[in-house]
């Protein structure tokens, strides 16, 4: 099980995600995603994300310009973007950047810190042991389904709002190495190295080492 589990996470302001998308996916790094709070708080610590550059980017969604679906990314940054892909699972993202330019950074995994057993609940699975916990939260699809995370519930949700259900925080947990990647699981400007993750962590999803290692 996780051997650090944080006495006191503060919220991260919203200057923080008024930057880059490169820059906000590399510094969330370490940061924890809570949902809830209290006795029924779950928590996990963000260990791999990916960076989309907004309309310039051929991958990422707000290349279709602002859209009823997009309009989150183009809007104020720290704000919850939910999509539902393959017809089977929901994805969370962040939106980046200042209002009215889009950027968004994907939570590919986290480590779990608090509330496994809500999360296995909501994953439908058991966990018998720490070799159990990624199955949680180890790729995009797994940590939604943990976190309880839908477009109906948590589209725009403002993330740097303790209050607001589900929101990152801060706990003063400095990381170690951060690896750098092209982004996986994706056919467009997939050569680009904007896939951060924590390295020599076992929670993240997909390669383990920067490609060409």
């Amino acid at each position: 099980m996780p051997a650090v589990i944080p006495k006191s996470i503060h919220a991260l302001e919203r200057a923080f995600f008024a930057r880059p998308a490169r820059t906000v996916a590399r510094e969330l790094l370490g940061k924890v995603l809570v949902r809830g709070g209290g006795t029924s708080r779950l928590a996990a610590r963000i260990v791999e994300t990916e960076a989309y550059l907004g309309e310039n980017d051929p991958a990422a969604h707000a290349a279709a310009g602002n859209t009823a679906r997009t309009s989150v990314l183009f809007g104020p940054a720290g704000f919850a973007y939910v999509y539902f892909i393959y017809g089977n699972h929901y994805c969370l993202n962040v939106s980046c950047e200042r209002e009215g330019k889009a950027g968004s950074v994907l939570f590919r995994a986290l480590e779990p810190l608090e509330g496994m057993e809500e999360m296995a609940r909501a994953r439908g699975t058991e966990i018998h042991g720490a070799k159990d916990l990624p199955k949680l939260t180890s790729g995009p699809g797994r940590l939604a389904q943990a976190f309880g995370i839908t477009r109906a519930r948590d589209n725009g949700c403002d993330l740097t709002f303790s209050n607001s259900g589900l929101w990152i925080g801060e706990d003063g947990f400095r990381g170690g190495k951060i690896a750098v990647s092209p982004r996986i699981g994706i056919l467009k400007a997939a050569d680009e190295r904007l896939r951060f993750f924590l390295a020599g962590n076992a929670f993240v999803s997909g390669r383990k080492t920067p490609a060409g290692h």
